[in-house]
This record gives C-alpha cells, sequence and structure tokens, in this order.
C-alpha cells in the first residue's frame, strides 16, 4: 500500500490533539488527526457535567502535580487563560464563573468542541475518525511511518495527544505510554486522579445510610489540603474536597477531615452547657452538621446525651473528632470514574517550549500522556489548550 505523506500527523482528536491541529494548520501546515474512537472530543463532551470547565481564571504551576514540577510553566505563560476566553468570547460563547474561579459553559460543551472543530476546518486540518493505528515505524529520513485500519501515512512531525487511562469506557488506553516506551522514553508509574474513594467495611457500612449527604470540610493529608465540599455515596467519599486530595493520596495512608471549618466546636459546646446544661448535644451540633451525619459519626447514645453530662475533657475529645475525622480509605474507584491519570511520559526527556522529544526527532507528547496533572477545575483543560498550542507553534 502506497504510503500518503503529510506534513503533521496528530493520533488523539483530543483537547490537545484539536489545538496542535488548528495551530499547526493556521502556519500552512497539512494536518491529519486521527482517532479510534467516532466521535472527536470526547471527553469535552462528558467534562464539567455536560458544561464543560474549560479553564480558570486562577492558573499557575502550584495547580500542577509532576515530577517536574517547573516544567509546565513554559507552556502556560505563552498560552493563557486568558488567551483562550478569548477564543471562546470571539465564538459568542456564554459561560459563567463558579467557585474558585472555575469557568463553565451557559449551554453545553458542545458549544467549545464546535468551536474547536469550527477551527480545524478553518484551518484545513483533516480529521479521519474509527481509525485505529496499527504500527508506527520511523524511517531513516526522520520521517513517521503510521499504519492504520484505512491506509498508511509518512508524517515529518507526529504528535501523541492520546491522553491517559482514565474512563475507559470512553476509549482510555495506554496507547501513548507504549508509544513513548517504543522510542526510548521513560514513563513514570500512573494511577487514578481526581477520583472517589472507596471505603474499608466498617467504615462504609457506618455511613452508607448517609449517601448524598454534602458537607463542606477541610481535607488533608501529609502533602495538602483543600476546602470544599465532601459527598457522602453509597460506595464511600466524594465530592471536590475528596476529588482534590485524590490526586496526593498514598495507598494505606489517612486523610483528616474537619467538618466543622469555621466552628470553634469546644469553645461553643462550654458555652452552652453554661447557657443551656439540659440541651442534647445533637441539639448543638444539628445547626451546624445534619443529624444522619452526626449519629453516625458519634453514636446515638453519645449525642442524646445532655450537655451537663460531659466533662471538659470530653468536649476537647469530641473537638478532635469534629475537627480531625481521620479516616483511612480502602482504595480508589480507579480509572473507571478517575477524570484524569497522574504519572505519565517523563517531562525531562521532552523541551518544555516545543513538546518535543529529547529522544526521537519529530515526536510531540501534548496534554494528558505527559507527566502533568491539574487540580480539579479547569487545570487540564488549560493544560490541553497549552502544550497544544506550543506542540503547534512547530509541528
Amino acid at each position: 500500500m502506497t504510503a500518503k505523506s503529510i506534513d503533521v500527523l496528530i493520533i488523539g482528536a483530543s483537547a490537545s490533539g484539536l489545538m496542535c491541529a488548528i495551530e499547526a494548520g493556521k502556519r500552512g501546515r497539512k494536518v491529519l488527526l486521527l482517532d479510534h474512537a467516532n466521535k472527536a472530543g470526547k471527553k469535552i463532551l462528558m467534562s464539567g457535567g455536560g458544561r464543560c470547565n474549560f479553564t480558570n481564571y486562577d492558573i499557575s504551576a502550584e495547580q500542577f502535580i509532576s515530577h517536574n514540577p517547573h516544567f509546565c510553566k513554559s507552556a502556560l505563560s505563552r498560552y493563557t487563560q486568558w488567551d483562550f476566553i478569548a477564543l471562546v468570547n470571539e465564538y459568542n460563547i456564554p459561560f459563567h464563573e463558579r467557585d474558585h474561579g472555575q469557568l463553565f459553559c451557559d449551554d453545553s460543551a458542545k458549544d467549545i468542541l464546535t468551536m474547536l472543530l469550527s477551527e480545524c476546518a478553518h484551518a484545513g486540518v483533516e480529521i479521519q475518525l474509527n481509525c485505529p493505528i496499527q504500527q508506527i515505524e520511523k524511517q531513516p529520513n526522520t520521517a513517521y511511518t503510521v499504519e492504520t485500519a484505512k491506509g498508511v501515512y509518512t508524517a515529518e512531525s507526529l504528535v501523541i495527544a492520546t491522553g491517559g487511562l482514565s474512563i475507559p469506557k470512553m476509549g482510555a488506553s495506554g496507547f501513548g505510554y507504549n508509544i513513548a516506551k517504543q522510542f526510548g522514553h521513560s514513563v513514570w508509574p500512573t494511577s487514578a486522579g481526581l477520583v472517589p474513594f472507596t471505603l474499608h467495611e466498617t467504615d462504609k457500612a457506618r455511613l452508607a445510610e448517609l449517601s448524598g449527604i454534602a458537607i463542606d470540610c477541610i481535607v488533608s493529608n501529609a502533602r495538602n489540603s483543600f476546602r470544599e465540599n465532601m459527598l457522602l455515596t453509597h460506595r464511600g467519599l466524594s465530592g471536590p474536597a475528596i476529588l482534590q486530595i485524590s490526586s496526593y493520596w498514598q495507598a494505606g495512608e489517612s486523610v483528616v477531615i474537619n467538618v466543622l471549618p469555621d466552628l470553634a466546636i469546644e469553645t461553643l459546646l462550654k458555652e452552652k452547657q453554661r447557657e443551656q446544661p439540659k440541651t442534647h448535644l445533637k441539639t448543638i451540633l444539628a445547626e451546624h452538621l445534619p443529624k444522619r451525619f452526626i449519629v453516625a459519626l458519634l453514636g446515638e447514645e453519645l449525642v442524646n446525651k445532655p450537655l451537663q453530662s460531659f466533662s471538659h475533657e470530653r468536649f476537647n475529645a469530641l473537638a478532635k473528632q469534629l475537627h480531625e475525622w481521620q479516616i483511612k480509605p480502602n482504595s480508589t474507584e480507579g480509572y473507571r470514574t478517575a477524570e484524569v491519570t497522574l504519572g505519565g511520559v517523563n517531562c525531562d526527556e521532552l523541551s518544555s517550549q516545543t513538546m518535543e522529544s529529547t529522544k526521537s526527532a519529530g515526536l510531540y507528547f501534548i496534554g494528558e500522556v505527559v507527566d502533568v496533572t491539574g487540580w480539579l477545575g479547569g487545570y487540564n483543560f488549560q493544560w490541553a489548550w497549552s502544550s497544544g498550542w506550543c506542540a503547534g507553534q512547530v509541528v
């Protein structure tokens, strides 16, 4: 079969792949974007509950996890959140800000995907879907030959934008990591990030009845701390605070949860004991926390006792239970529900300016396949836009 020659071949019609294709196409490069899925930008469409949290007003390297914490700085500073917002405004896409600077579409994530596909069309990008890759080889002249189910292509530049392992039902696979290894790259071990926790059977039994309760809290471990909502589910713990800390959690360790972050509960209980000694503990706590949660955490017998029956030492112990509730997750829900994949292609073997491999000229890695993982809140999309844009300037 005769190989069709093109300038840039991008594998993965992902957020980063689409952005790279647009930028390369604008430079007059002949760009082919391939994906094994039946639709481009599937993760864009499902993100943010279908509203796509496409970036954040506050972006810095601090909100990213990597074995090389400086690597993302160049890309994020060269194509910023303001650049992407300007593109969104150009297309008159209505959006709004939620907590912590997160930006969401007013209507639908489809608006972002339609914008990107329109940009691809204007830039002359060819997109081929339902196109599994069978083999990739590098030729002596530095071009890459890519065999697919729909033909053979040779390209001067080959871009891997295949994402990580999160949400396999969307077609996620380890393809990008395998290509990296094929061309001599090291890959940091991967794990599920921004993912709910599952619990050990005793905790699960105790908390299972609380499914659907959300609590504003601070969740911490030795490496980080987040204040957001925690959601109790029939499987374990979820909600933004839990998803955030999950990216910093290691198997076997506990997390500490402060379920009353704005209240010095020990002081309050002592005051109430003086003023209303016969009032039950549950009555006071129920002004600040859901009753069912209080009972599950502290026990029916304890919460139905009058305040006058407690010593100050007991109040101190209670305060510790509420401000420093320690719980040891059994595990996470894994890639099935994870929003991102931690780990990936070693940044030390890529140019931070261009995303080009230092092991194999003309080979580029962008987006989630790289060992750069953002917090919840639009950071991973911004990394996709920024890394894709940088590669698009040079491929």
